[in-house]
Formats: structure tokens, sequence, C-alpha cells
């Protein structure tokens, strides 16, 4: 062989080693559980890799949060270890939007919060992991968890905001902020959050704020949300986008407690000083806003109280309403022009205290439901709640589901406006709930559209309430 041949051979050794090593660069490994340092997550988090596996069996435990601050998706591998926050801060942060694969850790901060042992710090309350989208981001934001739970956190156990207020951005169809282009996918499989957002106002289980011209797409399979203040689940849409969800063999139970009525019917009785927390006024008393009850205030969280006033035309009161805002097992809110697509296959929603399930669609676009072999049980007002107030239709298919025992009706369809509302139910039962109307199911179309409900082989024992929609039962 030739030296020139030789040459020519080593050359072609080295390029393709380094093209290898370019994309197949090894990952980082965590050998101990130290703050920071050589061999920790923390140094591993911070060289730039875009893998680590953590090896080490030791605890990994944290005094401040860990921040990944690469735009590139990143990937952990762990084997069952735990994150242990040594304090009421964030656990894991991706503060520049980058699309996080996460497969067995455990994340827990400090625990031991409720309403009366709150966050020391009530705008830095911890999270457990945290996705920030940046304002100029497109494609798609994920986020892959499997085999992880996030636990005792004061703020939400995991939250993605494509939202410009941050965690000022608020929730429901009211939500304010703007965002960006992304669209936001959550794959969860394997994952627990619990006795998570009990140290603050409003923090879910699970919480994606997306105020931009993107989707929301969140798919569960065996998971469960539990313990939770705030709700188990609530996806925001708030612009142009939908929100479309695939929920198999989970569970959203026990959510919703973080104003405990417990405490805080007495602290609102003692704010009212005898007057009543309701009251309805005929028009010629002329009572004005001035002579009812004000927002609650001086309680352990003003937050947590609702006040209604209904006025007349004439600006005089027809009635008040105080409530305690508690949450929801799976909420979803749409608000711009899109539309709700779920499917909610053998799972549970038992024992919120409020809505098991409440969907919302408040503009153009449908809500569309699927639920198979599921049940909602014990919720403190409706199991299943879909709701569309915008020119959409309403689309509800349910088999072999249970919807029994909530406060408040077994199961709600509703439209506001010129859309139309189409519901199957088979193989399905509701009983004992809606303890005043006795309501299992409702039906509703309220403006001009059009309406069809077909029961088949159910036994709907608290009743049938039916209205602007023909009713066929087999």
């Amino acid at each position: 062989m030739t030296s020139s041949t030789l040459f020519k051979k080593t050359l072609l050794a080295t390029a393709l080693f380094s093209t290898s090593a370019m994309a197949f660069a090894l990952p980082a490994v965590v050998t101990n559980g130290n703050n920071d340092g050589d061999g920790s997550l923390r140094a591993a988090i911070q060289s730039g890799v875009n893998e680590i596996v953590v090896a080490t069996d030791d605890q990994i435990m944290i005094t401040e949060t860990l921040d990944y601050d690469g735009k590139k998706a990143l990937a952990i591998y762990g084997k069952g270890q735990t994150v242990k926050a040594l304090g009421d801060f964030t656990l894991l942060s991706a503060s520049q939007g980058a699309s996080l694969k996460i497969n067995g850790l455990n994340f827990s901060g400090p625990g031991g919060f409720d309403i009366e042992n709150q966050s020391s710090d009530l705008t830095m309350a911890g999270k457990g992991i945290f996705i920030d989208v940046r304002d100029d981001q497109a494609g798609k934001v994920k986020l892959d968890l499997t085999n992880v739970t996030v636990a005792a956190v004061a703020n939400h156990g995991i939250h993605i905001s494509d939202c410009n207020l941050a965690d000022a951005c608020g929730g429901g169809g009211g939500g304010a902020g703007e965002g960006s282009n992304a669209s936001i996918k959550v794959t969860f499989n394997g994952v627990t959050v619990s006795d998570v957002g009990n140290g603050k106002f409003d923090a879910d289980g699970l919480r994606v704020d997306e105020r931009g011209n993107g989707s929301i797409t969140f798919i569960a399979y065996d998971s469960l949300f539990t313990g939770v203040g705030a709700d188990g689940v609530e996806l925001d849409e708030g612009q142009n986008g939908s929100v479309m969800t695939v929920v198999t063999n989970s569970a959203f139970n026990n959510n919703g407690g973080y104003c405990n009525p417990d405490i805080l019917e007495a602290e609102l009785e003692i704010f009212l000083a005898g007057e009543p927390d309701e009251n309805e006024f005929d028009e010629s008393n002329a009572v004005t806003e001035k002579d009812i009850p004000g927002n609650v205030v001086g309680t352990l969280d003003d937050d947590c109280f609702e006040r209604e006033v209904d006025l007349y035309d004439s600006g005089f009161v027809e009635a008040y309403e105080y409530g305690i805002d508690v949450d929801d097992g799976f909420d979803i809110d749409e608000a711009g022009n899109g539309s709700i697509i779920a499917k909610v296959m053998s799972s549970e929603i038992l024992d919120n205290l409020d809505e098991g399930g409440d969907f919302d669609e408040e503009d153009n676009g449908d809500i569309r439901l699927v639920a198979i072999d599921s049940r909602a049980r014990s919720n403190s007002d409706d199991g299943f709640k879909n709701s569309e107030s915008g020119r959409g239709n309403v689309k509800g298919l349910f088999y072999y589901v249970e919807s029994t025992d909530n406060g408040g009706k077994g199961v709600v369809f509703e439209e506001e406006d010129n859309g139309s509302v189409t519901v199957v139910v088979n193989d399905t039962l509701t009983e004992n709930n809606d303890d005043s109307d006795k309501t299992g199911l409702e039906v509703v179309q309220e403006d001009k559209g059009q309406g069809t409900l077909t029961v088949r082989n159910s036994s709907i024992v608290d009743g049938i309430d039916a209205e602007g929609v023909t009713v066929i039962e087999d």
C-alpha cells in the first residue's frame, strides 16, 4: 500500500468518525446526587448535550432550579431516582421553550402546603416541571413523560406556558395574554401527579396555556392526577387553534380542594356579618350595589371567593350570590376559532370538588366528545359537562359509561347559539345525581340550532332533561 493510499484511508476514517460523533454524541452521565459539580445532574444539563443518563442510585438533592437554557430538545433517562427540592422553588425549567423527554424520574418538592400553609412567595411558588415557550417560537413544543412522578410542589405540578403574561395569564375562557405560533403536544405514559398546587390559588396538576395561533394536543395513558389544589388537568387554548385529547386508563380523582370549603365557609360567614350569602330583590326596592355586601376581603385567600351580581335594566340589583371557587378533575377551555376534540376511554373521574370533566368552547368551533368504558362518580357538581356558546356544534358519543352520585347532573351537553346538538348514549348508567333536580342526562339547544338525543339500552335512573332536541329512546 502506498503512503498516499494510506493517507487517503486515514482521512476517510477520520471523517467517518467525526461525522458519527456529531450525529451520535455520547450522553452526559450523572454519577452522584450532588446539587452541582462534576457528575451532578445540574452539570449535565449545563453541559450542552441533548441526552442525559442518570446512573447514580443516590437521591438528587437540589437547592435551586435546574434550568436548561438551550433551544434544542433535551432527553433525560433515569431508573426511578428522585430529584428532591430542598425548598419552595421550581425543580426543572426549560427557560427557552425546548422540548423535553423524561423517562424514569421522580420530582418532589418540600410538601406540606395547604391554604393555611401557603407558599411564602406566591409569585415564585415552585413548580415541578416548567416549559416557558419563547414569544418567537414556531413548530411544535413537546413534553414526553414516561414513568414520571411529580409531587409536593406549591404551584402547578407541570406547566407549559405559551403566554407573555406568565403566571398572570389566567385560566379559563377569560384568560388574557398573547403567545407564539407554536403548537404544544403533551404525552404522558405512566405519569402520576399528586399533592401539587396546594400552596397557592389556581395551581393545577398539569396546566397548558396556549395564547397564540397554535393548538394543544394532550395524550395520556395509565396516568393519575390526584390531590391537586386546583384542576387535575387544565388545558387553556385562548386564540385560533384546537384542543385535541386522548385519555386512556387514567384517573382524575380528589382534585380542586385548595379553596377548602370546610375552612372558608366559616370565613365567609364572618365577612358577611349576618347578611345572607345570596339574596333576590324586587326592582321596586331600588337596591343598589352599595346596599349589598362587597367583594370578600380579609380571609386566608380572598381569590377563593366568587361574587356574582345580577342587575335589572334600570341598574338596580336583582340578585347576588357568593360562592367558593373549588375546581375540577379535567378542565378544557377553548376560546378562539377552534374545537375541542376528546376521547376518554377506560378512565375515571371521581370525588372532585367541582365538575368531574368540564369542557367549554366559547367561539366558532365544535365540541366532539367520545367516552367509552369510563365513569364519573361523587363529584360535587356535574359528572361530565360540555358547553358550547359560539357558532359550533356539539357531538357526543357515550358507550358503557357510568355517571353516579354527583352533586350536579350526571351528563350535560348544551349549545347556546345556532349550532346543532347530536348525542348518542349506549349502555350507560346515570343514578342518584343532582340532589334537587334529579337529572341524569341533560341535553339542551338554547337557540335556533337543531338537536337529537338517542338513548339505547341505557338506564337513566334519575331522568332526562331535554330542551330544543328530539329524543329517541330504544
